[in-house]
């Protein structure tokens, strides 16, 4: 499958099956995740794998896991963080973006599916799993095999702004 069918068969998936993901699968995954680029190189994920079910439970009381077997808890060492100067806008959470991305991904390319999750305690995920204060749970990724299935790849031409809404050339506008 080329890049851009992957990207459009990659959808979020919010109900999972039983069967946990194999350990060569996962595997892949974490593997996409490490090759990622990070600004500067600095490469400040610490993901913690958890599939244990009294660790699933304790990231329950954070946030829903839609049934999941295998959930990643991405988190960003803040010590060396790569800071633009102009504003100072911190670099880790792109960062993140993208090795969750690539590891959603990766996933999907294997027929696992997944969902990343942003709108938890992290809080909650710091005291469950005893997590350093210079550690910051960012993203949470669940993974596994879609209770009902994969979306339609076609759901883009529907379910997307058209690309005059959000893409402007030369110059910023308002024109939609």
């Amino acid at each position: 499958m080329n890049f851009l069918d992957l990207a459009k068969h990659r959808c979020t998936i919010r109900s999972f099956t039983e069967q946990p993901v194999e350990k060569e699968k996962l595997d892949y995954i974490i593997e996409a995740g490490h090759i990622a680029p990070t600004a500067c190189n600095k490469q400040p994920q610490r993901i913690m794998v958890v599939q244990k079910t009294d660790n699933i439970r304790k990231v329950q009381k954070a946030y829903k896991t839609f049934g999941s077997q295998c959930v990643m808890i991405i988190c960003r060492d803040t010590r060396d963080a790569l800071i633009r100067p102009f504003d100072n806008k911190c670099s880790g959470d792109l960062d993140i973006g993208i090795i969750t991305d690539h590891m959603m991904l990766a996933a999907r390319e294997i027929g696992i599916g997944s969902v990343m999750v942003g709108l938890f305690d992290p809080q909650i995920i710091r005291k469950e799993f005893t997590i350093p204060e210079y550690i910051e749970p960012t993203a949470l990724l669940l993974l596994g095999y879609p209770q009902n299935g994969f979306l339609d790849a076609n759901r883009h031409t529907t379910e997307r702004k058209p690309l005059h809404a959000t893409i402007m050339m030369e110059e910023y506008s308002e024109n939609s």
